[in-house]
């Protein structure tokens, strides 16, 4: 099955806050940041089922090199990601933010 790959709009600051880090502590970090944030959502949208649901329908990609997971959900046939998360964020927090973007990005 071909699956179409969408972000909800909170993505883009979750990516911007990542990247700024990185890019404030080693110029050209950010950039690596980014390149593995979007070969593992190419990855994603070719293998959704490859990785595992850890919380109701979310499922998890964690990246390569850094503490960040991709949160995603399929939907027929749509893969939406809901967040780029850093490892270290509570588990309840990390619920709680999924399940308000769920509810605002329906």
């Amino acid at each position: 099955m071909i699956y179409s790959l969408s972000f909800i709009p909170e993505l883009e600051e979750d990516t911007i806050n990542g990247y700024s880090w990185y890019e404030e502590k080693v110029i050209g970090l950010g950039e690596d940041f980014l390149r593995v944030f979007y070969a593992l959502s190419d990855e994603i949208q070719r293998n959704p089922l490859v990785y595992q649901k850890v919380y109701k329908d979310f499922r998890r990609c964690l990246l390569r090199r850094f503490p960040y997971a991709i949160y995603y959900r399929i939907e027929k046939d749509k893969i939406i990601v809901y967040g780029l998360f850093h490892c270290a964020r509570s588990p309840k927090i990390l619920k709680k933010n999924l399940r308000i973007r769920k509810l605002k990005n329906p």
